[in-house]
């Protein structure tokens, strides 16, 4: 091997590394303040109060367990054992399923990430098509869906992966006995990390890997990135896969400067974070077949028409959303304090099973 290709291979990890450290110092400062907010909101909002709220059927429930949803840090399968939680404490069929469809789409944390690396439009977009997608299927299943089945939960809460194994207890509720402030920091920065460290951190190294290896309009070149293919495509893509709402945002900006369109990225923001296989055959289970297939049709069609209406609104401001979505050039010292916080929070709770095993060694 010649010395110049010594030099390249040795150049491809540190390229690699420069892409995921700017990557976490675009996302970060939004990102630890979205953990503050979710702090927040858990000590403001409880799941007590959501439960109380969404009884019954008509357009009331749906409305206001999609305004429930919108702002909760949930991801797609952490919001299971909520869902299964309201279906058994007397919830109507229709509210439960769009607090399902809409919750797991966006939350605070991951609105304040789509704004500083996607721009403002898509920061408005994600609530807005959780809202219109959540209503829109908790009044089909209303409709369409009268049976009122018993809910099969069993081991739901365990099988969670926003469950705490030792404690048994779901998205903090071991922790409303303390004080105020020790429950929004411990919510905000434990908890919710614990809950999404794994897919946050799959998420920026894919999206590091596609920034690396895939050539710069790649997407576009191909005709495979844009219009109505390109939208069917990130939809295969997202469906099945598992991967919450914030580490969703670096791959999809990363898509859109390698020749995704707009609409193509945000479907893919719309189905990645709400739904994944396992989940997927929990709601079958719980919901039966009926309510599934329109939970489902819901999250495809309202993710189609919102890409499109994204892609119109791109062509009319001649590519000013794509260009929104480019890394900006360099980091300022607040940024790289953030990535290197957000970064050591991530190795502790990624740490924790391993030194839970060495303990019980």
């Amino acid at each position: 091997m010649k010395i110049n290709d010594k030099f390249k291979c040795m150049d491809i990890p540190l390229k690699f590394m420069f892409e995921v450290w700017a990557t976490l110092c675009q996302m970060s400062p939004y990102l630890l303040f979205g953990f503050l907010c979710a702090g927040l909101l858990s000590v403001l909002i409880s799941e007590e109060k959501v439960e109380r709220h969404l009884g019954g059927k008509g357009f009331k429930p749906v409305l206001k367990a999609t305004l429930f949803g919108i702002p909760l840090p949930l991801c797609s399968c952490g919001v299971i054992p909520v869902f299964a939680s309201l279906r058994k404490k007397g919830a109507g069929k229709g509210a439960a399923t769009s607090f399902l469809i809409s919750t797991p789409q966006t939350g605070v944390d991951s609105i304040l990430v789509t704004y500083s690396m996607l721009g403002p439009v898509f920061a408005i977009f994600r609530p807005l098509a959780a809202f219109v997608s959540g209503i829109i299927g908790g009044m089909l299943v209303d409709i369409f869906d009268r049976e009122t089945k018993p809910v099969k939960d069993e081991s739901l809460k365990e099988s969670s992966c926003c469950c705490h194994e030792k404690e048994k207890k779901c998205c903090g509720e071991g922790h409303r006995e303390s004080g105020i402030l020790k429950r929004i920091f411990t919510y905000g920065f434990v908890t919710l990390m614990d809950d999404i460290a794994k897919s946050l951190l799959a998420g920026i190294l894919i999206a590091a890997a596609i920034s690396l290896m895939v050539p710069e309009n790649w997407f576009a070149s191909m005709a495979i990135g844009a219009g109505f293919t390109g939208m069917l495509l990130m939809m295969l893509f997202g469906i099945p896969l598992y991967v919450c709402a914030t580490a969703s945002v670096p791959i999809a900006a990363v898509l859109i400067a390698k020749g995704v369109s707009p609409g193509a990225a945000f479907v893919f923001l719309m189905t990645g974070p709400a739904t994944n296989a396992a989940a997927i055959a929990i709601v079958w289970n719980l919901i039966g077949r009926r309510s599934a297939l329109i939970y489902l049709g819901t999250l495809m069609v309202s993710s189609l028409v919102f890409g499109l209406l994204l892609d119109n609104i791109n062509v009319l401001t001649s590519g000013a959303l794509s260009e929104a979505c480019h890394h900006a050039p360099g980091a300022t010292l607040y940024e790289q304090i953030s990535a290197t916080v957000l970064l050591l929070l991530m190795v502790i709770s990624l740490a924790k099973p391993f030194l839970a095993r060495r303990t019980k060694g």
